[in-house]
């Protein structure tokens, strides 16, 4: 029991001083927000027009489009999960994490905790931006909720996938490009900024069961009511739990042999 108390005593301590980054340098949240505004701006108004609302659940492309584009936020966010661990490690910050008495996971779970955190607020600031656009929710207050709560927890399990990959990586330049070179094509080949039905056929097979689809057909289902498939939340429960399961011992496994 009191180890369990001490690892998560460990973690929040952590999960503070990635925080007080954003305090102390507020540009990175601003940078953080710049990305994901530009592409739901250029989406929707270079796109927007040439689809059109009847092409889309949700009575208007905004609707569709700002779901997707937060699934997108979410593994942009993780990725930085990745980078940061690598950018510490190539500092000697770890090391010193390392002579303390603390939890191994607590360096871990401090930054992927610490990354959701930061992922919520980004949230809140591109739904406002959305809504400035004509985004509205149509399936209630709570089920808004519940989109980005889902959301926020898949952006939560992919930074375990980008801490391993980071740990791994050795340098913050090739963390960022190893972790890329799976996102986009996830990112693009999915659901995530129009619907798959114009997709090849064995394009669409992949795109309507890849987890990118999986969580913007969700997030959609809560924010606009839009019908998903049968088994869509149990897939993507699946998935979330499996990458957990998988990568956090992984994740956790990689940082001990570093340290």
């Amino acid at each position: 029991m009191d180890r369990i108390k001490h690892e998560i005593t460990d973690t929040l301590v952590i999960t503070k001083r990635n925080l007080l980054r954003y305090v102390r340098l507020p540009r990175l949240l601003f940078f953080s927000s710049i990305q994901p505004i530009m592409f739901l701006t250029l989406f929707n108004f270079v796109f927007g027009g040439a689809i059109g609302s009847n092409h889309v659940p949700g009575g208007k492309y905004i609707n569709f489009l700002l779901p997707g584009i937060l699934t997108q936020v979410m593994l942009f966010g993780a990725v930085q999960t990745g980078i940061g661990l690598a950018d510490d490690m190539g500092k000697g910050i770890i090391d010193r994490f390392r002579s303390l008495p603390m939890s191994r996971a607590a360096v871990m779970g401090g930054r992927t905790v610490a990354d959701a955190v930061r992922n919520v607020i980004v949230a809140i600031i591109m739904i406002s931006v959305g809504t400035l656009y004509g985004f509205r929710f149509l399936h209630g207050f709570w089920n808004a909720i519940l989109m980005v709560l889902i959301m926020v927890i898949f952006g939560f399990a992919f930074s375990w996938v980008s801490a391993y990959v980071g740990l791994s990586s050795g340098d913050p330049e090739t963390a960022q490009l190893a972790s890329f070179m799976f996102i986009f094509p996830f990112t693009f080949a999915s659901a995530a900024f129009l619907p798959t039905a114009t997709m090849p056929h064995w394009l669409r097979v992949f795109a309507d069961n890849q987890p990118i689809t999986l969580v913007a057909n969700t997030a959609r289902h809560f924010s606009i009511g839009m019908p998903v498939a049968p088994h869509t939340m149990q897939h993507l429960a699946f998935y979330i739990v499996g990458i957990l399961l998988v990568f956090i011992p992984l994740a956790v496994g990689k940082y001990r042999s570093k340290a």
